[in-house]
């Protein structure tokens, strides 16, 4: 019996997570509310605050189960601004909308949120980014670098995967890598 509460208990609360990240994603923080919550996951209410608290903090849940740059980071230092640029423009260019950005842009407007989406671009991007930087600066480099790659992604929610209009791929990569190394170097 202690196994499959346990279960329902753990499904349950994936089920309220996910719910919580399709609302965000689509309609931003503001507009959501914890009945819609409720509603999206078919749980009740009291499950969403016994599992999580208040809507500010499964809104911090959501973003923190996003994951991090994936993979992004695992290179040589002299390899990452080719790779941020491989990333920035994978993302550019893709068909698929990034649903963290999605979220980040539809509830930035929110002062509640300000704090959770400051922490959350320096726990994912801008903190994991310095540690791998040598020499003076790390953090400020690092955080020139996370502007461009936000702003990308604003650019890319906003405008779609036409964004950056150029029929080669390569060029893009090739541009950023510059834009990087010139963010990046001490």
């Amino acid at each position: 019996m202690d196994e499959v509460r346990h279960r329902d208990r753990a499904g349950t609360r994936q089920r309220i997570l996910d719910a919580a990240r399709r609302l965000f994603t689509e309609l931003g923080y503001d507009e959501v509310t914890m009945r819609q919550i409720s509603a999206e996951a078919d749980a009740n209410i009291a499950l969403i605050n016994r599992y999580f608290g208040t809507k500010r903090e499964l809104f911090a849940e959501v973003l923190a189960a996003q994951g991090r740059f994936p993979g992004v980071l695992e290179v040589s230092e002299e390899g990452l601004p080719r790779r941020l640029a491989e990333y920035v423009a994978e993302r550019l260019q893709s068909e698929q909308e990034s649903s963290v950005m999605a979220v980040l842009i539809r509830s930035s407007s929110c002062s509640e949120t300000h704090e959770i989406i400051g922490e959350r671009v320096r726990s994912a991007i801008l903190e994991p980014l310095a540690a791998r930087l040598s020499g003076p600066d790390a953090i400020f480099r690092a955080a020139v670098a996370t502007a461009l790659i936000t702003g990308t992604g604003t650019l890319r929610q906003l405008y779609g995967p036409d964004a950056i209009d150029s029929p080669d791929h390569e060029a893009v990569v090739r541009r950023l890598t510059t834009v990087f190394e010139a963010c990046l170097r001490a």
